[in-house]
């Protein structure tokens, strides 16, 4: 306020003074409190259905993830409802819903075995100071310098371990102990075998085919929940013989969780920097990707240090209720705005929702079988892998295939804190790489000045129904969101949007992905994306990508020439659609 307040006296208490220092103030406000500055009534009932849905999807969630992080499952609601409150009243995203998510369980599993539960609620929390650290210095944009195969590999890694730890329940397997290392854990798993248990396995494919079917009808439709209800009824009614939270665990207990300031162990801080730093860098990473998601759905903009700060308090806090760390749900945020959630206040009423459950409805919860909740969690592994980048992936490079290589090995069969450490050092090394093989020395020839002749801008007339954007430097991780230049008026733009790439220097990964996200932004309007000039090194990448599959092979051209010739062909034939359909 200070900072405001000397602004406007520098400007004399005039409009434009009161404009920046609004402006100043907007940057450090949580999204709930510019949303209710235009709130109205209709919102507000918008934001009650859709907070009492993603609240239902969030319960069987929550306890799974508990459970297979190794805690009890009201662990997983009380981080729900806690993290959920605070992500929401406090965070930087209009519709982000914030939770207990897949990315933890392993890593929570490796530090209770290590360090035992009050290890685990010492490392959320100095995570979650470390995240309010990096939001406080502006650092909430820095998650952006990992490249794309790094991010790739971890979740990828994730997905295979948390669907390893499920095997046990969704097949009934009779095992004391699931070991935590990867290959100890399937060598156990194949000697137990014989023990699988068909109904359970029934239950749990009943609970996966279910939850395809919801998602096939409508994603409108909350599968997790309609599937452990279904499942639930089934098992009850048949009486089947299957483990569930009650006879695990005795069922939840009642009534509201106690807060409890966590021991503090001087002796377990130097063996937890690591692991806080992996859940701190994890929970960035997903915050903010889940943050990106809901943009896009929403048509809105996260304030990413606000975000960061939100989501280091509520990690901060969930330890105090014996709760486990937290981060942005993006398969809850989707559920949200899906639902029409239209503030932070849906994601308040989530977390009220679950609640009013924990209160009046925890003892019906003994009756959710453990094959159920294997199930959901199947489905939750595989749609976390994002699979279907693999393939784009290994047409790329040597170098971006083999850093996804090793940081997915490194997932599964080392340490997700290993695997971490060594991702932040490829980044630095892979980005030091491309920058120096952007660096050229070359003589200035006739048959140089000539074929640049073609790629000036000076002597070309530019139409009105087309615009060109141009990318100057290395369009490396790290710098891709400046990309967002080209959407940020979406409205504002021509039919033809060109993307001039003579000055670029170099693309990895994670440029092309930006850029196809740009491309699909624009077709989704009805805009065409045209791209000429590119140099040698984007050329191949984009050509070994496949990105004339994107865009259209004759939207690749040689010179900003060409392009402009291009332009004229697709906005003719835009032409000649309107006055046919006029007709």
């Amino acid at each position: 306020m200070r900072i405001a307040y000397e602004t406007e006296l520098l400007c004399h208490n005039g409009t434009m003074g009161n404009a920046f220092s609004l402006a100043i103030d907007d940057r450090w406000l949580p999204k709930s409190v510019l949303c209710l500055r235009h709130y109205t009534a209709a919102k507000f009932l918008r934001d009650v259905i859709a907070g009492i849905t993603v609240g239902l999807v969030a319960l069987p969630l929550a306890m799974a993830f508990a459970i297979a992080s190794g805690l009890t499952p009201q662990a997983g609601i009380y981080c729900a409802m806690v993290t959920g409150f605070l992500v929401s009243a406090l965070g930087g995203s209009k519709t982000q819903i914030g939770g207990p998510t897949g990315a933890f369980v392993v890593v929570i599993a490796g530090i209770i075995a290590v360090h035992g539960v009050d290890g685990l609620f010492m490392c959320t929390m100095m995570a979650g100071v470390l995240l309010v650290v990096l939001g406080v210095t502006g650092m909430g944009s820095a998650v952006k310098f990992i490249p794309r195969p790094v991010v790739l590999g971890f979740t990828n890694g994730i997905a295979v371990l948390i669907a390893s730890t499920q095997i046990k329940d969704f097949f009934g397997l009779h095992l004391d102990k699931v070991p935590g290392e990867f290959w100890l854990r399937m060598k156990a798993i194949a000697a137990s075998f014989p023990t699988w248990s068909p109904k359970a396995t029934a239950l749990a494919a009943g609970t996966v085919a279910v939850m395809l079917i919801c998602r096939a009808i409508s994603g409108r439709i909350p599968g997790p929940i309609v599937a452990m209800l279904g499942a639930t009824v089934a098992a009850y009614l048949l009486k089947l013989p299957v483990e569930t939270i009650g006879t695990r665990f005795g069922g939840i207990p009642s009534g509201l969780p106690h807060l409890v300031i966590p021991t503090w162990h001087a002796r377990l801080v130097h063996g937890l920097l690591g692991p806080a730093f992996t859940v701190a860098m994890l929970g960035a990473i997903e915050s903010l990707m889940s943050a990106v998601v809901s943009d896009r759905m929403s048509n809105d903009r996260h304030n990413p240090n606000v975000e960061l700060i939100g989501q280091g308090i509520a990690n901060i806090f969930s330890p105090m209720f014996g709760g486990l760390p937290a981060t942005g749900a993006i398969a809850r945020t989707a559920t949200n705005i899906r639902a029409g959630a239209q503030s932070p206040v849906a994601g308040i009423i989530h977390a009220l929702t679950l609640l009013c459950i924990l209160l009046f409805a925890a003892p019906l919860a003994s009756y959710i079988p453990m094959a159920t909740l294997a199930g959901i969690l199947m489905i939750v592994s595989y749609n976390m892998g994002e699979w279907r980048e693999i393939p784009q992936l290994l047409k790329l490079t040597k170098t971006d295939i083999s850093v996804w290589l090793l940081t997915f090995l490194l997932t599964v069969f080392a340490d997700l804190t290993v695997a971490v450490e060594a991702g932040m050092i490829l980044a630095a090394l892979l980005f030091i790489a491309r920058v120096s093989d952007t660096t050229t020395v070359s003589q200035v020839t006739d048959d140089y000045v000539e074929d640049g002749r073609m790629h000036i801008l000076q002597d070309k007339d530019i139409p009105y129904y087309a615009t060109i954007f141009r990318i100057h430097g290395p369009f490396l991780f790290g710098a891709t969101d400046k990309i967002n230049t080209v959407t940020e008026r979406m409205h504002e733009l021509p039919p033809i949007v060109l993307i001039r790439l003579r000055n670029m220097t170099a693309i990895d990964a994670t440029g092309l992905f930006a850029l196809e996200e740009i491309a699909r932004q624009l077709h989704a309007t009805g805009r065409t994306l045209i791209l000429c000039g590119a140099r040698e090194q984007p050329a191949q990448a984009i050509h070994q990508a496949e990105f004339e599959d994107v865009v259209g092979r004759e939207n690749i051209c040689a010179n900003v020439q060409e392009a402009l010739a291009r332009a004229e062909e697709v906005f003719e034939k835009i032409e000649a659609s309107a006055a046919t359909g006029s007709k």
